[in-house]
């Protein structure tokens, strides 16, 4: 396991961006969290008193914030701002002619109802790039509608195909899924927007929950339009490939295989020591196995159940074929590759505790980034910002305390 890297690159690749995170929760926030780890500044703008609701969401630590924010708010300094007022709307109008990204996560209209709208902030700079996230995007008549992951799954389309073919829509994997894809989503936009702000100045990302899901369900929608099919669930299954699923194994542990192409199914027959089952007469094209799913599926499962999950792994990659275990989180601390990798990072908290996070992706070569510490005490900046900033005496930052505004 990775310890806490000490050295930045020389060079960071958002070194000198200034980002405004207004989001809450995930989705918005993680977009900045990722700039962030690349070098940008990060100043996360939370309501007094009681700040972001993610420091109360999952997991509670030692201290007074979540696991989750502690991972999740990694790198970023924290000032309290209460926008709904008149003071606390024009300390953020200051903030933002010193800032070059603005992340929010409102529902529509909100900030416009505060005068902190996208046409309000861009007349303190021309040059801001304001990041969007909603659940159903800024147009259109669910506009004003809640939403969160879950429902933007649902929506999308994504429940509908998850859990068995008989079975009742499932939660597909983590309940934040659509969070994490939008902030991704949300960062690229970010990087775009900024790569052609000398030509074009600033402008918004309009970025709803629910089409990062619907992006990534690969041929659904042309084949829906093209011939009328409504794909279902199919439980251990997919559609258009076959053997590829999820077997059990004798051990009573489960591995993922992979066959998305004849080639890689002729391999399978090889290691499985029944290589008739790709002749031209047999299974030999992916039309021929879709056509009997059924029985191609008992006869692998059959295989697959006579052996350990290791031995079918180290078989089938022996032999060219993709397969891993299905992992568990506990599986994944203790895997070498795992810590090759350093996929995770030990830091330490504000009480002096070990934290173990997921380590920043993407790697670049040159200027990787890093985790500077977890997340922050709320309003842990407050005098950093607003003196160094935003030059306010401390008698205005007392006052300012005193009326509620930050």
């Amino acid at each position: 396991m990775a310890v806490h890297p000490t050295k930045h690159a020389p060079v960071m690749p958002m070194q000198g961006i200034r980002v405004l995170d207004l989001g809450t929760f995930i989705a918005a926030p993680y977009a900045a969290t990722i700039l962030g780890e690349f070098g940008a500044d990060v100043i996360k703008v939370e309501k007094p008193e009681t700040g972001d609701p993610l420091r109360a969401f999952g997991t509670p630590s030692n201290g007074d914030d979540t696991l989750c924010w502690l991972s999740e708010a990694r790198n970023k300094k924290s000032i309290t701002l209460d926008l709904r007022c008149r003071q606390g709307a024009e300390l953020l109008k200051r903030l933002v002619r010193k800032s070059d990204v603005v992340c929010e996560s409102f529902r529509p209209g909100t900030l416009e109802k505060w005068g902190l709208g996208y046409d309000d902030l861009i007349k303190e700079n021309s040059r801001l790039i304001m990041l969007r996230v909603s659940g159903y995007g800024q147009t259109g008549p669910l506009k004003g509608r809640p939403s969160f992951a879950r429902i933007a799954h649902a929506f999308a389309g994504l429940s509908h195909l998850t859990g068995m073919k008989d079975g009742p829509p499932l939660t597909p994997g983590s309940t934040s899924l659509a969070d994490y894809l939008t902030g991704l989503n949300g960062a690229i936009g970010v990087l775009m927007a900024l790569r052609v702000r000398e030509k074009v100045g600033g402008q918004f990302i309009d970025l709803a929950l629910y089409e990062s899901i619907f992006r990534i369900l690969d041929d659904m929608a042309p084949t829906y339009a093209q011939d009328g099919t409504v794909r279902g669930r199919l439980g251990l299954g997919t559609e258009n490939a076959c053997p590829h699923g999820h077997f059990k194994t004798v051990d009573e542990r489960w591995v993922s295989l992979a066959c998305t192409s004849d080639k890689i199914f002729e391999r399978l027959t090889r290691v499985m020591d029944q290589p008739g089952l790709s002749a031209p007469e047999a299974y030999q094209t992916v039309a021929q196995r879709l056509a009997d799913r059924r029985a191609v599926d008992l006869i692998v499962s059959t295989w697959i159940g006579e052996n350990t999950a290791p031995e079918i792994v180290a078989i089938c990659n022996e032999g060219g074929v993709p397969c891993a275990p299905i992992n568990t989180i506990s599986d994944i601390f203790e895997h070498p590759h795992i810590a090759e990798r350093e996929n995770l990072i030990s830091t330490k908290t504000g009480e002096g505790d070990d934290c173990v996070i997921p380590n920043v992706i993407p790697k670049l070569s040159q200027t990787p980034g890093v985790i500077q510490h977890l997340g922050p005490q709320l309003g842990d900046a407050n005098d950093e910002i607003y003196q160094d900033i935003l030059g306010l005496s401390r008698d205005d930052i007392d006052v300012l305390k005193e009326n509620g505004v930050i």
